[in-house]
């Protein structure tokens, strides 16, 4: 980099963390809550599973993108305002687990009513895979170990979910069919992720002590 382009990119960088602080400082200051972002969250996808119910995929898929837009906001908001605290985390995780379960079963709900019983069966698959998934990490972290990762984390499983329901029959977009196979493959990478999740801690804790 020449030394007269370095001046404009010091500037640029300062300004950068100035407009940064401002934000953090009016979040601070202003009466939002980490809380009422994870609520928010919830009544998103509420709307979301009532949605599905009715058949609106299209708009389903959107009400839950909104609330799991939501539920990401609200951690990262917690950090930056200072606003967080424990029970808020606990009440973060808690409704995280509801929110995918409620849709789940609007979906699952669904399939049955149309005669789909392995569609159906899939999807409580996928609700118990997907709580043994945040029960790995919640055990795992409990007993010392770091355990985030595997190949359907949180965010994976919005995606995937929000194709199926913005690209099911009857969306409005095109003579798609994505939401049985999008529930088969979140139910199969679920389950791949617990036994991901099961062999990182097995190995963690058999793992000789560090010299």
């Amino acid at each position: 980099m020449s030394a007269d382009r370095q001046p404009v990119r010091d500037r640029l960088v300062a300004r950068s963390a100035e407009r940064r602080e401002v934000v953090r400082t009016r979040l601070i200051d202003s009466r939002l809550t980490p809380n009422a972002i994870s609520l928010t969250g919830l009544v998103g996808n509420l709307i979301a599973a009532v949605l599905v119910l009715e058949r609106y995929y299209f708009l389903a898929g959107i009400a839950f993108i909104l609330g799991s837009v939501c539920d990401t906001l609200d951690g990262r908001y917690s950090r930056m305002s200072g606003k967080g605290s424990p029970f808020g985390a606990f009440l973060d995780s808690t409704l995280d687990r509801a929110e995918e379960g409620i849709v789940l079963t609007a979906i699952c709900v669904v399939f049955a009513q149309d005669g789909h019983e392995w569609a159906a069966g899939a999807v409580v698959i996928a609700v118990l895979a997907s709580l043994m998934v945040s029960y790995t990490r919640a055990r795992a972290e409990a007993l010392g170990v770091e355990c985030k990762g595997g190949i359907a984390t949180r965010a994976v499983r919005v995606v995937i979910l929000s194709i199926g329901l913005i690209f099911a029959k009857g969306a409005s977009l095109g003579s798609f069919e994505l939401l049985e196979p999008a529930v088969y493959v979140l139910a199969g990478l679920s389950i791949i992720t617990v036994f991901q999740r099961i062999f990182h801690v097995r190995s963690a804790l058999n793992a000789p002590p560090a010299s």
